[in-house]
Order: C-alpha cells, then structure tokens, then sequence
C-alpha cells in the first residue's frame, strides 16, 4: 500500500487526487495522510468535498509501518543497529518523477505537478473535477450567479492575480508575474480576440481594483475584479474561473487547474515563463501554454525547454 502526505491548498490538493487516481489505474492500493500537514495552526482547507469526492484515509498504525516510524524500544534499537527503514519518498524535483508511479509500499511526499502524471487518464481527471457539491453562503448568491452569468454572455477571459502569501515569499515567487507579464498577456489576448472582458481573481481584491481602474482605461476594455469569497470558498473562484473562455494564469496551482479545467480545445492559456526562483519547472507547462518572460517578451518556441 501506497500513502499520498496531502499539503497545501485545493491546487495542490487536486494534482496530489490526480497522482491518486493514476495510481489506482495502475492496480495499487493508495490511501492519504491528511492529517500530518493539516495539523498546523495555518494549514489550508481541505476542499474535495466540493467535487464529491471522499478518499481514503491512512490510520496511524499504518502510517507508523510504512515510515518505520515505531517508538517501542524493540523498534529503536533495531532501528539504532541496522537503520530505518522507511518508505518516505520525496519526489526528485519540480519536474516529472517516473519513479513516483513505481512505488510500493511508499510513503509518496510532494506536490505532483504535473500532467505528465495522469495525461493517460485525462477524461477520468475531467469527470472527477466536476462541482458536485459546491456550497455558496447564502450572501454572495445572486453576486456570484451575476458573475457566471457575465462569464457566459460575453467573451470572458480569466486573470489570476496572486498576492498575499507570494509578496511574503518574494525569494521563491517574486519577480515573475509582474506588470511586464500582465500587460503582455493583456495585449496577447486583445490581439487574438476582438473583445475581450477580463475578469480578475485575487486574494487582494482592493489592490486589484485600482490595478483594474487603469488597465481599463489604457486599454479601453472591461475588467471585472471577482469579489465576496475568501480563503475557504475559493473554490468559488475556481469554478468560475474555469467557465472563462481564455486565461491568463500567476505561477500558482490555483489558476493551473482553473485552466485546465475548461476543457475548450479553442482556448488559449498565457503562462509566466518562470514558475518559481529557486528552481527549473519545465513539467508544469502544458504543451497548449504561450509563455511570457516576466519582461514581457513572448516566449519563442525555440527557446522552450
């Protein structure tokens, strides 16, 4: 039996879900630890319920196995004398990691983004990302149906514009969606559509509405900043997100998957170029993404990895 550490927030969440459902395809036994990380006082919601789904979950016995993670004294001296054992493994890199799917008896840590992962099983990813059960608080009901119902009515693009968290970690995500690489993938997508409505998703909704104000006005195009949900309905934004009809994504798992999860063959996706500062994340990419440097160079097809 395989066990998947489940970290972060829905973005990571749902590649972790993915890297599960490729390993039960593969005829392995697979349960998850959600509790470890989630024990933390700042630790993210766990959302798949909003997909209707309802995994399986490693008890502490069988955590305690897999790691060789035994505190009886039999267990130290064994492990004093011959050396743990354990099953942890921490995928090599940002990238693609082959050997994650031979595992077994593993103790699978990592964040798992990638398509690579389940591109083989994309339609069973698809059905299973449905929003099922999707709870929206009773006063932000008619303003969200307003949003969906613009995203529809029109040609809607999606924005996603990630502060907060990333402005404290500027070493690791800084410096790469910058203005440089908005303006860029704004223009990008006023060059291929006629008329474009932008609508922005952040977790700085007052900044975003001044950053809106003169984008707007530059442009001469309408830009939408999607307010009233927080931290524990972000889901919210995914969902809507994915009703767009092109994006332009921050390097975040969020806005990934509120990409992909529009299945429109006709959609086109604008990515940063760089992913993060402290390594290489080539995987990441799908082979539909146009790349923009955080210079706000459209990235040539030679010079992609």
């Amino acid at each position: 039996m395989n066990i998947i550490r489940m970290s972060g927030g829905i973005g990571n969440q749902m590649f972790q879900y993915a890297l599960y459902l490729k390993l039960v395809s593969l005829g392995k036994e697979v349960k998850f630890d959600d509790v470890t990380e989630y024990e933390l006082d700042n630790a993210r919601p766990i959302v798949l319920s909003v997909f209707g789904i309802d995994y399986p979950r490693t008890g502490k016995d069988e955590l305690i196995r897999v790691t060789d993670g035994a505190m009886d004294f039999f267990s130290r001296v064994r492990r004093k004398i011959f050396g743990r054992k354990s099953g942890e493994y921490h995928e090599l890199s940002m990238d693609y990691d082959s050997a994650v799917l031979e595992k077994e008896n593993a103790y699978l840590c990592g964040g798992f983004q990638s398509e690579r992962y389940f591109k083989d099983i994309e339609q069973q990813v698809r059905e299973t990302y449905q929003f099922r059960n999707i709870k929206i608080p009773e006063q932000i009901e008619e303003k969200i149906k307003g949003y969906g119902q613009e995203i529809e009515a029109c040609f809607s693009v999606s924005i996603h514009i990630r502060r907060g968290d990333y402005l404290d970690s500027a070493d690791v995500y800084g410096g790469i969606c910058t203005d440089a690489y908005y303006n860029k993938a704004i223009r990008y997508m006023m060059e291929k559509y006629e008329n474009p409505h932008f609508f922005v998703f952040t977790n700085d909704t007052f900044w975003a509405g001044k950053w809106c104000e003169v984008r707007a006005r530059e442009t001469g195009k309408p830009f939408t900043v999607v307010t009233g949900t927080s931290e524990e309905t972000g889901y919210i934004d995914l969902m809507l997100m994915s009703r767009c009809k092109s994006h332009i994504i921050a390097n975040s798992s969020f806005s990934w998957w509120g990409a992909w999860l529009d299945a429109s063959p006709e959609k086109c996706v604008v990515a940063p170029s760089k992913w993060i500062n402290t390594r290489e994340c080539h995987d990441i990419y799908t082979e539909d993404m146009v790349k923009i440097t955080p210079a706000g160079k459209l990235e040539k097809l030679e010079e992609r990895h």
